[in-house]
């Protein structure tokens, strides 16, 4: 196998960085398939199909090591990765590696003596001129038109044909898009490489959308990235964009995309959990200056997938979309891996240092990583069913090569893989590749050294027995579950954080016996209550292995006297409005709502009049429609409550001729 990822970083100022109608199915395949149900989550209620090509390389691993090392590492081989369709080649196989037929013939082998449905994980990655800011994943197919047709012809026609035989109408099929093709599409167009490969791009993946899509039990997920690229509010609206470009142009429009997917092959956490504050001020400064975030207020991968959602739900894509994040090898165990909160620091970067959980010196850094460790266990709504985020998965197999560095005959050599090497960060700064030391493994090829480190730091811990790691125990129960604050449509929560022998990794929060949210603080405002009336609530705490808690000791709260459902209350709001972007026919701008009252909000509305000629394009982080030179923007779900003196920002692009006038005021109204 050959695939890589050139996981990158981009500033949001300015330079690149480094890095980061042919052939249908048969109309009586089809007819079969036609009766199979497309559920709303492939993962629910699903048995895992294990890749043996990677069970056996895990297993003569763990044999070759003995010992504790050899039965941890045993342990990962009853995980689910993803199969890489990284080359043309790989859809027949070759004399190590099954071709897609023979692995898909494996899995209704294993469906026949299984009470649920066989979930199946394929990687689609051969675009032309294929991951065009890295040279250790570029791709066989060049960036050219009759690339195009190649791509189409002889990758994506096969694919869909196999994948569409009604002897496989009974497994489920989850597909991840393309990987690093449209955020480069997004970021990297000052390369020449990117600038010629892009169209190529947007055609490849509407295509492969198209066909893959219209097979009833294929499950497509689109790549996003991670946080430390398209992190940056002007990465991000511009992603949010792209992509709804290029899947209005399929057939099916939104309908041909399940979700999305973030962290493929990359390190960044899901939660750093002790950075939870960007706008946190140490030493004068705001902890998303620190050098290692360069201003980028998404830090982790949940984070930024909630993030994601609002842009990309601004941007026309339904509301039921779901984000899969990549886990394989973001735990960052073992004994550099912080366990508790420093606040010693004076300077932001000595506190970001001493904080996070990721040991990376460079965020943008991504070839075989020193230090790294397996993370949390592939599992289906790990924050519950209310959650965005729809599953952890392990795309990339931990223990295969990112990739090579240029010596000798490799032809696909990376200079950002080169353990000696330095790379920057667009900003004058200079960092290590921290590439592991002593070793130089193709991309693909199994890195025994890598797999061992990967075990040995992962978070949580591989322990002795079952399939889930060692980690059985559940966090404490929360204690003093307090009423912070109330309205006439809302309850304000706090507690007392859990522990947990691994790390908690959020809170269930319910009203009576109905769960109202998950969040990862410890705190929660339950909003769209009925005024003058008495609700109890409990919590509990879960970590990242599924254990949950006992609930903590009930609190009952009695929302404020008001006109109803969400109305009424004690509370007001004001509204600022700045123009962030001008680029003389159309603009960014940020709206921050600030809670004027005493009690917390638990929704608000900003209207405004625009006294030009401006048409709103999308929003973000509220939902915002248009009538005439009327404005109205409205809270999201989650960002509703603002406590008292706080503040939430929600963004909008829109276009314009003539003068570009800002509204003369704004109006707010908070509940």
């Amino acid at each position: 196998m050959h695939h890589t990822l050139a996981r990158r970083l981009r500033t949001a100022a300015a330079a690149a960085l480094l890095g980061a109608a042919a052939l249908t199915p048969l109309a009586g395949t089809q007819t079969a398939q036609a009766a199979v149900a497309h559920v709303a989550d492939p993962y629910v209620g699903a048995t895992p199909y294990l890749n043996p090509d990677y069970v056996a390389e895990v297993k003569a691993q763990a044999a070759a090591d003995g010992g504790s090392l050899g039965a941890q590492e045993s342990q990962v081989a009853d995980y689910q990765t993803a199969i890489w369709m990284d080359h043309i080649g790989a859809i027949t196989g070759d004399s190590t590696h099954r071709g897609l037929r023979a692995q898909l013939d494996a899995a209704e082998a294993q469906a026949q003596s299984s009470s649920s449905p066989v979930l199946v994980e394929l990687v689609v990655y051969d675009l032309p001129g294929r991951d065009c800011a890295a040279l250790a994943s570029n791709g066989e197919i060049p960036a050219t038109s009759a690339g195009l047709t190649e791509y189409e012809s002889q990758y994506i026609d096969p694919i869909a044909s196999i994948l569409s035989d009604s002897a496989y109408a009974n497994l489920r099929i989850s597909t991840v898009i393309e990987p690093d093709s449209l955020p480069n599409a997004v970021t990297n167009q000052s390369k020449p490489a990117c600038a010629t490969a892009t169209p190529f791009y947007e055609q490849g993946v509407e295509y492969a959308l198209d066909h893959l899509h219209a097979i009833p039990n294929v499950y497509t997920y689109l790549d996003i990235g991670h946080s430390g690229w398209l992190g940056w509010s002007s990465n991000m609206t511009p992603a949010a964009q792209e992509y709804a470009k290029v899947v209005r142009a399929t057939a099916a429009g939104f309908d041909s995309v399940d979700g999305f997917i973030s962290d493929t092959a990359n390190y960044t956490p899901v939660q750093e959990p002790f950075l939870t504050d960007p706008t946190l001020t140490v030493g004068g400064n705001e902890v998303e200056s620190a050098g290692f975030y360069q201003w980028n207020p998404q830090f982790d991968e949940y984070d930024y997938d909630y993030a994601m959602y609002a842009a990309l739900v601004g941007a026309g894509f339904p509301s039921r979309i779901g984000f899969l994040i990549d886990t394989s090898r973001d735990g960052w165990g073992g004994p550099s891996r912080p366990t508790g909160l420093d606040s010693s620091p004076s300077d932001v970067n000595a506190y970001v240092n001493a904080n996070k959980i990721d040991q990376r010196p460079f965020r943008g850094d991504w070839c075989n990583i020193d230090g790294a460790g397996i993370g949390a266990r592939p599992q289906a709504e790990p924050y519950g069913s209310a959650s965005h985020v729809i599953g952890f998965v392990w795309i990339k197999p931990p223990g295969e090569s990112d990739g090579d560095y240029p010596s000798g005959s490799h032809t696909h050599g990376d200079p950002h893989c080169d353990p000696a090497g330095t790379q920057t960060d667009g900003n004058g700064g200079t960092y290590p590749t921290d590439a592991i030391p002593g070793y130089d493994v193709p991309a693909g090829q199994w890195f025994g050294a890598e797999f061992q480190q990967l075990v040995a730091n992962a978070y949580p811990a591989l322990g002795g027995g079952t399939p889930g790691g060692g980690d059985t125990t559940a966090p404490t129960a929360p204690t003093g579950l307090t009423v912070t604050g109330t309205t006439s449509g809302s309850v304000t929560l706090s507690w007392t954080p859990s522990t947990d022998n691994v790390g908690v990794a959020g809170y269930d929060v319910y009203r009576g016996t109905t769960k109202a949210g998950t969040t990862t603080s410890t705190g929660y405002t339950d909003t769209g209550l009925t005024a003058s009336t008495a609700y109890t609530y409990t919590v509990k705490a879960f970590d990242a292995a599924g254990n949950v808690s006992a609930a903590s000791p009930a609190v009952t709260a009695t929302t404020a006297a008001g006109s109803g459902p969400g109305g009424g209350g004690s509370t007001g709001c004001t509204a600022a409005y700045t123009v962030t972007d001008d680029w003389g026919s159309g603009f960014t701008a940020n709206v921050t709502v600030t809670n004027s009252g005493t009690t917390p909000t638990g929704s608000w509305t900003v209207k405004w009049t625009w006294p030009g000629s401006q048409t709103l394009s999308n929003a973000w982080s509220a939902t915002a429609t248009q009538s005439g030179a009327d404005v109205t923007a409205t809270n999201e779900t989650y960002n509703g409550a603002i406590a008292a003196g706080g503040d939430t920002t929600f963004g909008l692009q829109a276009t314009y001729s003539g003068a570009n006038t800002a509204p003369p005021a704004l109006t707010c109204t908070a509940s």
